[in-house]
């Protein structure tokens, strides 16, 4: 049987997975900034993760899994003043917005989504250390810095050449001892939200936050670090350099999910080319949605257009329409299991292109037995594909989409019925047969439809007087 192996972006090699501790795997996922609502390109990391977690599990793992939460930042104050509304406001009302994409996509809750704002004790501990240790300095304006040139490992991850960056554009040049240290402290600017600390009241650096907040859950070192390609540098690589200048083991591996582009552009509010959920979920349902999102590999980018996703929703549909049709047949829905086909790919640094060529197969094989009253293939071949779905997180049968698909179904249903109902009164009014269209309405009436006949033609509503 194959091992899990996973792609590490700091060795740029794919090896054996193993846990620092047997049966546990320790995970910090960088979250979202909320300063705007979610668009694909954003919720794409949660998914590709998602599936990573369900894997683990699914492969007897006990998952520690912590997304965070950046609610302080220079973003989030821009659109507070923008919006002329509190910075705490803003940055709720944005966090509630990710929340129910994710509960949307079927993106399973982390164990802990702990906030940057209730984690600040923990960010001056961690700079005291720092300062301590001679890494980081305060040069006395309320400002911390780390000092960059001190550490030989720094730029491992991205592979840069120290000399050959641009400076750190994030305080005040004149206060660093090198224009490329970077602040994990900013001094308060008037009008600003900040914390006291033993250096100045300020707020914290972007950077500090994650490094902060993954020691206080996982510890010293955890098992995988993850996020999107464009966190690499500089927030992944000044997440290195403060904790394994605090003496941190930090991350063994590191995860990096690809873009979402459009006309190979990486999805950006700035680009004018972002598609929000919200807005994507009037014209495909959730499960469809993450169904796109999640088929290709994690490490390749996603060209995002409206042509894939209706087609990607109508291949779903398919998938779904014959798990419908085998509970038709034998009585009883899939029980999920797991083909080797399916293991060997996810086995294969969550290869899921390939594994969706397995669920191809086990469909294709489905519908012949269906043409051949072969139960016993309909069943295999169920089961397999849910198996498969429930660890892509597009179960047809989970209530996360189950609930939800029934009442849009029997909604677009019913008003189908009623449509139709209406269309034949209409008729019958224009060639004045007056009885019929009453007694189309008034059997509309028993079951509770109203019928109201306006100069755009006629509505109906559901008054709920109804016998049923």
């Amino acid at each position: 049987m194959s091992s899990l192996s996973l792609y590490d972006t700091l060795t740029r090699t794919t090896s054996e997975f193993i846990p620092l501790k047997a049966g546990e795997v320790g995970i910090y996922l960088c979250g979202a900034t909320v300063q705007a609502p979610p668009h694909i390109g954003h919720v794409r990391s949660g998914v590709n993760f998602d599936i990573l977690r369900r894997w683990l599990t699914r492969s007897g793992y006990n998952v520690t899994f912590i997304r965070n939460v950046t609610d302080i930042d220079d973003k989030i104050l821009h659109k507070a003043v923008h919006e002329q509304a509190p910075w705490w406001a803003v940055a709720m009302k944005y966090e509630r917005a990710f929340t129910d994409a994710y509960a949307a996509l079927n993106v399973l809750p982390p164990t802990y989504e702990p906030r940057a704002t209730g984690h600040v004790t923990q960010m001056i501990e961690l700079m005291q250390l720092l300062i301590e240790k001679g890494a980081a300095y305060a040069p006395g304006n309320g400002d911390v810095y780390l000092e960059v040139r001190k550490l030989s490992s720094y730029l491992t991850l991205s592979r840069q050449k120290l000399d050959d960056l641009q400076p750190a554009a994030d305080a005040d040049e004149t206060f660093k001892k090198d224009p490329r240290d970077f602040a994990l402290w900013k001094a308060a600017k008037p009008g600003d939200p900040s914390w006291p600390t033993p250096w100045g009241a300020g707020r914290p650096g972007w950077h500090l936050e994650c490094s902060a907040m993954a020691h206080a859950y996982l510890g010293e070192a955890f098992d995988i670090h993850g996020g999107g390609l464009d966190l690499i540098f500089p927030h992944h690589e000044n997440e290195i350099a403060q904790s394994e200048a605090a003496g941190y083991a930090f991350a063994k591996r590191w995860l990096h999910n690809a873009w979402v582009t459009a006309s190979g552009e990486k999805m950006s509010k700035s680009l004018g080319n972002s598609l929000q959920v919200h807005e994507l979920l009037k014209s495909v349902r959730g499960i469809e949605l993450r169904w796109y999102l999640g088929s290709a590999h994690y490490r390749s980018m996603l060209e995002f257009s409206h042509e894939a996703l209706a087609e990607s929703a109508t291949a779903f549909r398919r998938i779904e329409g014959f798990l419908n049709r085998s509970v038709e047949i034998l009585g009883a829905e899939p029980v999920p299991t797991i083909s080797q086909v399916f293991t060997d790919a996810m086995n294969d640094d969550l290869a899921v292109p390939t594994a969706l060529a397995s669920i191809s197969e086990a469909l294709r094989a489905g519908n012949s037995a269906i043409t051949a009253g072969d139960t016993a293939t309909i069943e295999n071949s169920a089961n397999e594909i849910r198996g498969a779905l429930e660890i892509l997180g597009c179960d047809p049968f989970d209530p996360a989409f189950a609930s939800s698909t029934a009442v849009e179904d029997i909604g677009a249903a019913l008003d189908g019925v009623i449509q139709l109902a209406l269309a034949q009164r209409t008729a019958a009014r224009e060639r004045k047969d007056f009885a019929a269209s009453d007694q189309i309405r008034d059997g509309l009436a028993v079951l509770g439809i109203t019928i109201e006949d306006t100069a755009q033609g006629p509505r109906w509503s559901i008054t709920g007087n109804g016998s049923n």
